[in-house]
């Protein structure tokens, strides 16, 4: 689970306006830091597989996100694989 000031923190950093919270920058952003804490403790606890599947669909999630951001705004989508360092 990522802190709630660390979540704040993200969206703070890609709102897109004041108060933004659901635009899909931000919710890509809070997915990619929650898969990221998950990954760190799968790989500390590999024997985790309800967490497995949990990070499983959260990374189907972003995927969906991401497809739907590149259609609809392909600059915002370059913007964000950037900010995030996804897909090199």
């Amino acid at each position: 689970m990522i802190t709630k000031e660390k979540k704040t923190d993200v969206i703070k950093k890609h709102a897109t306006h004041p108060g933004d919270t659901g635009s899909s920058q931000v919710q890509i952003a809070v997915l990619t830091e929650r898969i990221k804490e998950l990954s760190g403790h799968l790989k500390n606890n590999k024997k985790d597989y309800a967490s497995q599947t949990g990070l499983l669909g959260l990374v189907g999630q972003r995927r969906r996100l991401l497809s739907y951001l590149k259609k609809r705004d392909l600059t915002a989508y370059g913007s964000i694989l950037k900010q995030l360092e996804l897909r090199k």
